[in-house]
Order: C-alpha cells, then sequence, then structure tokens
C-alpha cells in the first residue's frame, strides 16, 4: 500500500512563512469520483454532505439534473446519490454536485464495450485516492467555488500531473472594452507571487491576437515535483476592474518527505542551475542563494539572468533579509508559526517548544492575558506548551502571544466563517393589490446576513419604508405592506453560499356581490333590515334614501362586519318607506332595494271572519319560488287572518303527510303559530328540503290554502382532474370536465391553481372566473415539473378543487425539420429524406411523422400509422401519375413541430434515366486468376426503368453450366465458383432501356502452372563447369514465363542444390563440380502461379582430370559491433490511433533486437507488434491510450558488442467538440 501524505497549505519562500489555504474547507465530507462505463450500463455517484440538513444539486454541463426516468436523484440524511439510467455515448461529459457555496466537479467516460477491460486494467493502476490531512479538523477538498467579475473569457482549470511531467494553465482575457493592457499575476496559496519564480520549472508566457484582441496568458510548469501540489490563484486587473479564479494542481507518483517542511512548496528549486546536457550522470543541483551570498554584487545580474531570475528587485530584497542574522531565542527550541487558519465552531491547538521544562508561560490574546476557562485550555507536556481553543468564534480572530520569562513569540489567528446556505428556498406567491406579501427562507446560520435583489436590483430600506426586512433566528423575511403592480417581477436573497429566487404577481380583482340587496314589505312598528354581501371584508360603503345619505341615529342602525353590510330600521313609519342604495367605496357600481309601507286598515266585521293567507304570489309559478342557499336558514313567515283564529297545517309535496311527523324526527324543523302569522322555519337547508310547501289554515267559518315553492342552492360539486393537452416552453394546455352537479345554479366559470411538483404552494392562475373548459397556463419555467387543479363557480360559491391533474414539464417543441427533399421515385413510390432539426429543444426527439396530399385538396393523410425515427422514408402505393405534396414534423413530448414541405409538388411518375455501366477501378485492366478460384464480379450502374441486361463472351453468350448472373436494380453479378483456363476471355456487358443502351468489357485471364522446359542438353564442358542449354515450354500457363530454376544433385547422395533460383534465360554455366562425380541436373519453368511440376533431367559424368588445390587465404573478420544509422525519433500522437516508432541498424553478425518501454522488456506482449527488414526496425503501438506514453528504448546485441536509442512518446486526447 503506498501512503501519500499532504499537508494543505501555502509556502512564502521569501519570508519563510507557512498560511493555512483559505480554500481549505468544504459542505462535502464524501466527494463523488470520475467513472467510467460501458454503453447502457447503470452509474452511480454518491456523495456525503457535512450537515445532514444540506441542500445538493446535481449538474450536468452546469445545467441542473431533475429526477425522472433518466436522471434519479435520491438523499438520505447526509448521504445523496445520483444514479444515471441506460449510459449513451452523450452521457460522457462533465458534472458537478453543489451543496451551500462548495462545488465538487466529477467525469463519466462512456467506453464501447470491446475496450472496456482495457480501460478498467488502465484505471486500476492510475487510480489512487490522496489522503489530505489537517492538524486538528477533518480533512477536506476544497472549495471550488470562484467569483466571477467578468473579465475572463476562458479561465485556468483545475489539473493533475504525474511526477516529471509537463502541464499548462491557460487563462484568456477579451481586451475589446478595456482601456489599458490588462496585468495577470499568478499566485500559489494566498500569497506567493510566481513572477519572480521563473526557471526551468516554471515559465509564465503572454500572448496577443490583434484580429480577436484576445489576450492569452499561460502558466506552464515543468517536470513536476510532488511539493508542487496545492491551490494556485490567477489575478487580472486593468484600471479600476479586477477579476480573479482559483484552481487546484494535484501531482500523481511522487511521495513526501517526513519531516515538517513535506507540505510545503518550495521554488527555490526552480532557481537551481540545471546540470549539462552532455554529462550522463546529474550533478546534485545547486543553491543559488548561497552563491549570490558568496558573489561580489557587480556579478548579481549576470547569475541571476544564468538562473533564469527575471524579478531582479525582489531577488535584492530577499538577499538582505538573508543576510541578517538573527539572534537565536534561549526560551524557545521552536515557535509559533506567524499564522493559523481555523473554522467558526471548530478547535484550534497553538504549540511551542521551551528550552527548560520547569518554566511556565503565559498566554496573551490581544495583549490581556487569558484565564484558563472551558474554551481556553493550558496543557504542559515535557518541554512542550499547548494552548487548546475550543468552538472557536469570531472574537477568537486575534493576535496571541507565548510570554517565557523576557522573551515571546507572536501569532495571528484567523477564524473563518462558513458558508452561509439556504436551506428554505422562496415560494412563489400571487397576491390581490393592497395584500401584505411576506417571502420567507431559511438559512444555515443563526444571524447571518442576506442580500435581497428584485429583478437584479438590491433592495434597502428606503423612506417610504415600502420593504421591511425581518430577521428571526435562521429564518428571514421581505415583508411588502400593500402591494402593488409595480412591486410584481422575480425576487432573490442571496447567501455567500447560495440564491433563491421566488415569482411574485399582483392581480387586481373586481368587487363580486355574493348577496344583494331585497324589496321589504314591512308594517307600521316592524323592523326592516337591508343586507348585502360583497368579496372584500375591507371595503366600507355609504347608505343612501332616495339619492340623501342616511345618518345613524336611534332607529337607524348601520354594521359592518366581515364581508357584511347591514342597514337596520327599527319601528317603521310611513315616511321610511322610499328607494334603498348601498354604493362601497372606491367602485363604480351601486346595489338599491325599495322600502314598501304596508298600511293595515282595521274594519269592524262580525265575530265569524273565514281565514285568509296574505301572500302576494302563490301557486307554481316562478315568482311563487323562495330560493334558499344550502346551510342559511328557511323562515317562511305566512299572514294569516280569521275569527276565530284558525288552526294552522303544513304539508310537503302533493300527497304528503302533515310535517309534524317530520318535525318530531328532525330537530331541524320548527313550527310557530302567533297572532296574525304563522312560522316554518328550516335551520341548516340542505338539498332534500326543497320542494313544493302548502300551508291549510282552518277555523269554523272555512278554510283557506296557499302553496310556497321552495329550491335549495348550492356551491357545484368539484370538476374531474384537468388533463394536459399540449405543452410548449412556457405555457400548456389544460382541459377538464364540468362538474356532475351545478348546485342549483348555472355555472359563472372556473379558477385554476398550479404548483410545482415538490411545492406545497399552489397559486391561483386567475381571479375572474373562467368561462371556458379549456384553459391555457402561461409564465411557467421549462423543465420544472408543474401540477394543476380547478375550482367550479356558481352565483352561491366556490366548489372544492378537482383532483390534481398528472405532472407534466413544459418543453418547447422541436424547430422544423431541415433539408427535405425527394431521394428517389417511381411510378407508385416516393423516396424523401430530410436532416434533424436544428433546435430540439430540453426534451427527447420521439421521431418524425410524414403526411401527403393531393393537388388542390387540404386534407392531409398520414404516410403511415406511427412515428419513425430515421430521416428517411419510402411511401408505397401511391396513385400513377398524381400530382401530390408531402411535408415531415418532428414530435417530442410537447407535440409536433411546424411542418416543412417540399418547394414544389410531385407527380408520381417514373424518370427515365440513361444507362450507365460503372465499371470498377480494379476491373479496368485485365482481372488474372489462378485455376479454381471463384470469381465474383460486381457490375453497379444506374438506370430508370430497371434496363434489360445482357452478357456475353467474346461476343457469344454465355454458358450457363459454367458461368451465373444475378441482376439488380442497381447492380448485376457474375460468378464462376472454379474457374478454368477456358474461361479466359473478354466479357460484355450491355443495358438497354427502350433505344437507348450502354456497354462495357472486362478481360479475364485465368493462369495455371507451366509446362516442363524441353530438351535439356550439355553444350560443352571445361574444367569444372558444363555449359546447359533447354527449350521453353510447349505450356506456359496461360501467362509468361519469368524465368527457370537450376537444380544439381551428386548422384551419390541424391541432394539437390538449387544454383540459379531464377535463371531469365535458357541457358547456364554450372560451375564448382567435382572431378569424377556423377551428376543430375534438372531444370523447372516458372509463372506467376510457380513451378512446373516435373522438371526436365539429364545425367553427366564429370571427366578425371589433375587435382586442383586452392590457394589458401587468412579468412577476413567481417565482425562489427551494433551501432544505430538512424535513431528513434520523439512523437506525439493522438489516442486510439495505431502508432509506429522506426529505426535503423546495422552490425555483423546480425545482432539480436530487443525493445523496452520505461526500462521493461514488452518483447512478449500482444499489444506491441515488433518488424525487421534488412536493417529496419519498426515497433507498432495498437491503439494507444494515455497509459502507453513513456520512454521506448529499442537495444541491439551481438557478440561484437551492444548499442541503444530511445525516444518519449507522448499520447494525447482525442479532440471533440460540439
Amino acid at each position: 500500500m503506498i501512503e501519500a501524505t499532504v499537508f494543505l497549505g501555502t509556502f512564502n519562500a521569501v519570508e519563510m512563512l507557512w498560511y493555512p489555504s483559505p480554500d481549505l474547507f468544504s459542505a462535502f465530507a464524501k466527494k463523488p469520483k470520475t467513472q467510467v462505463a460501458e454503453e447502457g450500463a447503470k452509474v452511480f455517484f454518491e456523495t456525503e454532505t457535512e450537515k445532514p440538513d444540506a441542500k445538493v444539486r446535481w449538474q450536468c454541463n452546469t445545467k441542473d439534473l431533475v429526477s425522472g426516468d433518466k436522471y434519479v436523484i435520491k438523499a438520505d440524511g447526509n448521504k445523496h446519490s445520483l444514479t444515471i439510467q441506460a449510459v449513451t455515448k452523450e452521457d460522457g461529459t462533465a458534472y458537478a454536485v453543489i451543496a451551500g457555496g462548495s462545488k465538487v466537479k466529477f467525469d463519466l467516460k462512456v467506453k464501447e464495450k470491446e475496450v472496456m477491460e482495457e480501460v478498467k486494467l488502465e484505471l486500476k493502476e492510475k487510480g489512487k485516492e490522496e489522503v489530505k490531512e489537517k492538524k486538528g479538523g477533518k480533512s477536506q477538498a476544497p472549495d471550488t467555488k470562484t467569483d466571477l467579475t467578468g473579465l475572463f473569457t476562458e479561465k485556468p482549470q483545475s489539473g493533475e500531473v504525474a511526477v516529471g511531467e509537463n502541464i499548462n494553465f491557460v487563462a484568456k482575457v477579451n481586451a475589446a472594452s478595456l482601456l489599458k493592457k490588462p496585468t495577470i499575476k499568478w499566485f500559489k496559496g494566498k500569497w506567493m507571487d510566481l513572477a519572480s519564480k521563473s526557471g526551468k520549472n516554471l515559465q509564465l508566457k503572454e500572448l496577443y491576437d490583434r484580429n480577436s484582441k484576445v489576450y492569452t496568458f499561460e502558466m506552464q510548469i515543468i517536470a513536476a515535483k510532488p511539493s508542487f501540489a496545492g491551490a494556485y490563484r490567477c489575478e487580472v486587473s486593468s484600471r479600476d476592474k479586477f477579476d480573479s479564479c482559483n484552481f487546484d494542481l494535484t501531482v500523481h507518483g511522487g511521495s513526501m518527505d517526513g519531516s515538517e517542511e513535506a507540505g510545503e512548496l518550495d521554488f527555490s528549486a526552480l532557481l537551481k542551475k540545471s546540470a549539462s546536457k552532455s554529462q550522463v550522470k546529474s550533478e546534485p543541483d545547486e543553491d543559488v542563494w548561497e552563491i549570490l551570498q558568496n558573489a561580489p554584487a557587480s556579478e548579481y545580474e549576470k547569475i541571476a539572468f544564468q538562473y533564469g531570475i527575471t524579478d531582479l528587485r525582489g531577488m535584492l530584497k530577499r538577499l538582505k533579509k538573508m543576510k541578517k542574522e538573527e539572534k537565536k531565542s534561549e526560551a524557545f527550541l521552536k515557535k509559533l508559526d506567524p499564522a493559523y487558519q481555523v473554522e467558526k465552531g471548530h478547535k484550534m491547538k497553538l504549540c511551542i517548544d521551551v528550552a527548560n521544562e520547569d518554566v511556565d508561560v503565559k498566554w496573551l490574546k490581544n495583549g490581556q492575558e487569558i484565564q484558563s476557562t472551558g474554551r481556553y485550555i493550558f496543557e504542559s507536556v515535557g518541554n512542550k506548551r499547548y494552548l487548546t481553543i475550543n468552538h472557536c468564534s469570531l472574537s477568537d480572530d486575534a493576535t496571541y502571544t507565548c510570554v517565557v520569562g523576557d522573551e515571546k513569540c507572536t501569532t495571528e489567528l484567523f477564524v473563518k466563517e462558513p458558508a452561509v446556505t439556504i436551506t428554505s428556498n422562496l415560494e412563489d406567491q400571487m397576491v390581490m393589490k393592497g395584500e401584505r406579501v411576506e417571502l420567507e427562507c431559511e438559512v444555515s446560520e443563526e444571524g447571518a446576513t442576506v442580500k435581497w435583489e428584485k429583478d437584479g436590483v438590491e433592495l434597502t430600506r428606503d423612506e417610504s419604508f415600502k420593504y421591511r426586512f425581518k430577521k428571526d433566528g435562521r429564518k428571514h423575511v421581505l415583508i411588502i405592506n400593500e402591494a402593488t403592480k409595480e412591486d410584481c417581477g422575480h425576487y432573490t436573497v442571496k447567501t455567500n453560499g447560495g440564491e433563491s429566487m421566488a415569482e411574485l404577481m399582483v392581480s387586481e380583482k373586481e368587487l363580486e356581490v355574493y348577496q344583494n340587496i331585497a324589496d321589504l314589505t314591512v308594517k307600521a312598528k316592524d323592523e326592516a333590515v337591508f343586507k348585502c354581501e360583497v368579496s372584500d371584508e375591507t371595503v366600507k360603503g355609504i347608505w343612501y334614501k332616495n339619492g340623501v345619505e342616511v345618518k345613524a341615529d336611534a332607529r337607524t342602525h348601520i354594521t359592518h362586519i366581515g364581508r357584511i353590510h347591514k342597514l337596520t330600521i327599527d319601528d317603521v313609519k310611513p315616511e321610511d318607506q322610499g328607494d334603498y342604495t348601498f354604493v362601497p367605496e372606491g367602485y363604480a357600481f351601486n346595489l338599491s332595494a325599495k322600502l314598501n309601507f304596508l298600511e293595515v286598515k282595521i274594519d269592524y266585521v262580525p265575530r265569524q271572519d273565514p281565514p285568509k293567507i296574505h301572500l302576494d304570489c302563490m301557486g307554481h309559478t316562478a315568482d311563487s319560488t323562495i330560493v334558499v342557499v344550502a346551510g342559511n336558514k328557511l323562515r317562511l313567515d305566512v299572514p294569516i287572518t280569521g275569527d276565530p283564529a284558525p288552526t294552522v297545517v303544513w304539508t310537503k309535496g302533493e300527497k304528503v303527510k302533515l310535517l309534524v311527523f317530520l318535525i318530531l324526527e328532525d330537530g331541524r324543523l320548527h313550527v310557530e303559530s302567533t297572532k296574525g302569522h304563522c312560522i316554518f322555519t328550516i335551520e341548516g337547508a340542505d338539498k332534500q328540503d326543497e320542494g313544493l310547501y302548502s300551508v291549510i289554515v282552518r277555523n269554523p267559518a272555512g278554510e283557506d290554502k296557499a302553496d310556497i315553492n321552495v329550491k335549495v342552492v348550492d356551491a357545484p360539486d368539484p370538476p374531474s382532474a384537468p388533463r394536459i393537452l399540449s405543452v410548449q416552453e412556457d405555457s400548456c394546455v389544460v382541459q377538464w370536465d364540468p362538474p356532475k352537479s351545478d348546485g342549483g345554479n348555472p355555472i359563472i366559470g372556473y379558477v385554476l391553481e398550479r404548483k410545482k411538483k415538490k411545492s406545497y404552494r399552489w397559486m391561483r392562475l386567475n381571479f375572474d372566473p373562467y368561462t371556458d373548459t379549456t384553459y391555457e397556463a402561461k409564465r411557467m419555467i421549462e423543465g420544472v415539473e408543474y401540477e394543476m387543479r380547478v375550482y367550479a363557480v356558481n352565483a352561491i360559491g366556490m366548489s372544492c378543487h378537482s383532483a390534481a391533474s398528472q405532472p407534466f414539464i413544459p418543453v418547447a417543441p422541436t424547430s422544423e425539420p431541415v433539408g427535405l427533399c425527394v431521394d428517389d421515385i417511381s411510378d407508385t413510390t416516393i423516396s424523401l429524406k430530410w436532416r434533424t432539426p436544428e433546435l430540439l429543444g430540453s426534451s427527447e426527439l420521439d421521431g418524425y411523422g410524414v403526411e401527403y396530399c393531393k393537388e388542390g385538396s387540404d386534407e392531409w393523410v398520414p404516410a403511415f400509422v406511427g412515428l419513425t425515427e430515421r430521416t428517411s422514408v419510402i411511401i408505397r402505393d401511391l396513385p400513377t401519375g398524381e400530382k401530390m405534396q408531402f411535408r415531415v414534423r418532428a414530435y417530442n413530448m410537447a407535440g409536433p413541430s411546424a411542418p416543412t414541405s417540399l418547394a414544389q409538388t410531385v407527380t408520381i411518375r417514373e424518370i427515365m434515366q440513361k444507362p450507365k455501366i460503372w465499371i470498377p477501378r480494379n476491373l479496368r485492366q485485365t482481372l488474372i486468376k489462378k485455376v479454381e478460384e471463384t470469381i465474383n464480379l460486381v457490375i453497379p450502374f444506374q438506370g430508370k426503368p430497371r434496363p434489360v441486361i445482357t452478357w456475353s463472351k467474346d461476343g457469344e453468350p454465355l454458358n450457363p453450366k459454367q458461368v451465373s448472373v444475378r441482376n439488380s436494380d442497381t447492380d448485376t453479378i457474375l460468378f464462376i465458383r472454379k474457374s478454368e483456363r477456358k474461361d479466359s476471355g473478354k466479357y460484355e456487358v450491355k443495358l438497354q432501356i427502350e433505344n437507348v443502351e450502354d456497354t462495357a468489357s472486362i478481360s479475364i485471364q485465368i493462369v495455371d502452372l507451366p509446362g516442363s522446359p524441353e530438351k535439356l542438353k550439355i553444350m560443352d564442358v571445361w574444367g569444372f563447369n558444363v555449359a546447359l542449354e533447354w527449350k521453353p515450354p510447349k505450356d506456359n500457363g496461360n501467362c509468361e514465363i519469368t524465368g527457370y530454376m537450376v537444380q544439381k544433385a551428386d548422384k551419390k547422395t541424391m541432394e539437390w542444390y538449387t544454383v540459379y533460383e531464377l535463371c531469365r534465360r535458357t541457358n547456364c554455366v554450372v560451375a564448382d563440380l567435382i572431378m569424377g562425380n556423377e551428376y543430375i541436373f534438372r531444370i523447372y519453368a516458372v509463372n506467376m502461379v510457380g513451378l512446373s511440376l516435373e522438371p526436365s533431367l539429364h545425367l553427366f559424368i564429370c571427366s578425371s582430370g589433375f587435382e586442383y588445390k586452392p590457394p589458401t587465404y587468412k579468412e577476413h573478420d567481417f565482425s562489427e559491433a551494433p551501432k544505430f544509422t538512424h535513431p528513434l525519433v520523439s512523437r506525439s500522437v493522438i489516442a486510439g490511433y495505431n502508432a509506429t516508432l522506426s529505426c535503423s541498424v546495422r552490425g555483423i553478425p546480425k545482432p539480436k533486437v530487443t525493445w523496452y518501454k520505461n526500462k521493461m522488456d514488452i518483447s512478449n506482449e500482444a499489444k506491441y507488434r515488433m518488424f525487421s527488414k534488412q536493417g529496419v526496425l519498426t515497433l507498432e503501438i495498437r491503439k494507444p491510450c494515455s497509459f502507453d506514453g513513456g520512454v521506448y528504448m529499442c537495444k541491439a546485441v551481438n557478440a561484437s558488442g551492444e548499442d541503444v536509442v530511445e525516444c518519449k512518446l507522448e499520447i494525447r486526447g482525442p479532440q471533440t467538440g460540439k
């Protein structure tokens, strides 16, 4: 196991001080990691936050992801996960997870299935986690939050590099709007300016493009070391404009020393002189500061130039400080660091080493002695003294001093506040004009400071006190006392760790009259009550009588309780008769009614007076119907006369029993008889109380009867659940069915509400009743899931809400397909093709629909059922000769796009096309095949209608038993399964359409082995030589004889030796024969197919003669040590494409060649192929990836010595673009 310890912080190379990194803290305890997956797989990313209630957002290419079929987002406490279903190539991109002000980026790489095994092995070797430790705290990833002000057009991105490799960071600034050239500074950590550190390990470059007016600044780190890892910052300024960007560098493959300074970045190594390239072994680095200290001042400029120091002023300052010798402390062995940093709420431990273990120390905070409490703890362990500060707060941000005797050491403690995140977001609101508005959010820290904005403009407490800001613990509220139309807009609350936005809509609503005042007819001394009910409780009004305002007095009372306004007149007199009007304040309408005074005249009549019912209207007419609202009290007060006093009987319906039984069963019903009146009361009327009521009065003088029709009305039933007919980019069309019951009153309209799927607040879309059952809802956010519900409204009131609709997401339809054109046409079919729409929107494309109509008709007919995913289609069974128009639409979940049509109508008729044969390039010269090989000739052609095809050979028809011909609409095929010599010849193909034709010819040559040479004979003999001669074979195999092979054999051994491998003449001389031996010679004929089956033989006896003794010579030593005549050349290749490395070597005997990668033998690895041809050595690397980069070496060895040549291979990633 390899362990790497990284000390987070920044190092000041000039003052030799260590400061904690400002980007040390993060909201994440566990970060998601980059993954590699194959197409179709499911990928799971997981992260953990420090706080269980932290709000986490997942992003893909800076766009927020929403949980659905493709992406599944889950949260369980502080654990959050993202699952991507059915991964495709398009999913291989950059992702990020955001919690508060912290943002962690990671990648998903999608590979094809055949290369997944290789990728997994590479990741297994490469993927090792870095462990970051911080004294007294948790290991956390740096916060990637950046402060954007707009100068950068391209910012340097965080990167990773292996030890010894190079890495570039690029920043770009657009100077078109700048009055002065921008100035850039590069920093490591918080303080270290890298301008003076340029040298062999660091180079800073600047480029300017005059056309685009863009400055490009580059920082290149060469031969990276483990100590170079850490946080970096890039700052750019131009007059009053400023911008900065943070990024990180991670160095893999190195290990730190165990000392305290192992995590510090000491750029003094950049200023050391490089060793000479000619030396094989590198010399140890020299310290440039020691050289400068020992050198005279006149040599400073020369030394600075030699070691790459560009900042001479900074060099002199540092040199001056180094020459000042500090007085060695007698009391302290180790002092406090100049500065420390701790996050608010965490623990901090300060430590010193004293020389005397028994000495006492005092700790001071801002000059005041610290007393030991629960938060401040003093410890003494040997010669170490500790001060521990628990639960650090902002008050602990101070200067701390440790005093030992007369000596002291001082440090600064910086307390960093954690980023304040928004835990409860703002909600959209719709209010009425004049209402109070409260926009409320909740943040992660109590007492945090937030900023409110409206449409991007910051809100403040102005003199009119329009806006009030309320803070209650972690809750922050923006209050608008009386909303107006000007208050409509988007309101944003911002913290240093996030923001939340909500929309406020203010509507003006007309005053609705729920109950109008009614005409009254009263008698003297009775009470008259005018009553009305309006929709707004705050509206006041004025009562008028015959146009004169009514004032309250002892008999007249005016009351206003909630929405109900009353005018009560006690002890009515004749002068109270008149027209009464109620006028609401601020509204241009009034409510009127008439008060009629009923004068009672008393006539002297006999004692026997038949009963009489005194009602204005009786019977079954509409005027006799009494309407009561369900739930209200029904009181039927019927004036009656009669002497003696009549008895009263109430009945319901035509043949219903007396209501006495109902009264006994139902406590809601009451019957009361007084002098001159009979009263029937129903408490809380409902629908079952509706019907025809009859009152019958009787006395000895007779009887009277009256019918009263009672109708009970109520609010309607809720409508059916709304259906979403279509959706657009920011709107949708919703439809619903009317309620089953209208409550006895006709439906006057509907009220709609919507809400976001994850919210609990419903927002009303209309205040005035909407009369239709189809409504277009607007002002929605694309990509957000919504629900809708509906209320029905009649004159009585509003129904309960309907069930919510199915969740839906507003998306825009795609743009129309482009490039629609006719690809082919025949008598009954047409082939169309097009390209995908330019704008696809946020929804996936479902497919395409194709329609056609006849010329002069408006009826478009679908060409097929359903949709097609392809961008081409063939429409069949069309009427021949008909002129038709075609169009194509693209469909997604929002519906069809606008159609794209052909520029003009098309006549369904096949167009004659002149026949044309396209001979392939390889058949334009003679085709040579061996005997028994298969011949398969594919000849493409064009022509419409389908031409008549005729094949012939040498002017004669083909033999169908030997040759097969197959024809299609676009090509013709000639096939011979086993070719023979007789198949050689000139083949002709002819296409004919009516009287137009085209022809082409193809030459085929079938070749075979040649026959044996003839008439081999010996023409002459001299010494050890013999001259042979022969004649060519009769059969040359249907091709040219390229030469002859001559062989000899001693009859004693019968071992054959080749004298001439390829003799082009028909004669030759055989030398080096032995006197007295018997030889046999044979000759083979050679053509392009091979050797003849039988040779030509001849026997020859060499005569004896004198014995020849050849002279003796000393053998020459031709051996030579290997030497590379052409070296390997370093290359940079693109990943995924085969790469080759070549060199040439010479040596006698032939040297053995071995290839190495990074000094490891790769001879037996299947990924590499080695070739050697005539001294040229080639190494082929199949589909290299990033892991195949490195140093390659070729080593040649023989008995005389060895030689080595090497090069560097760099693998670049494939260039991709959107």
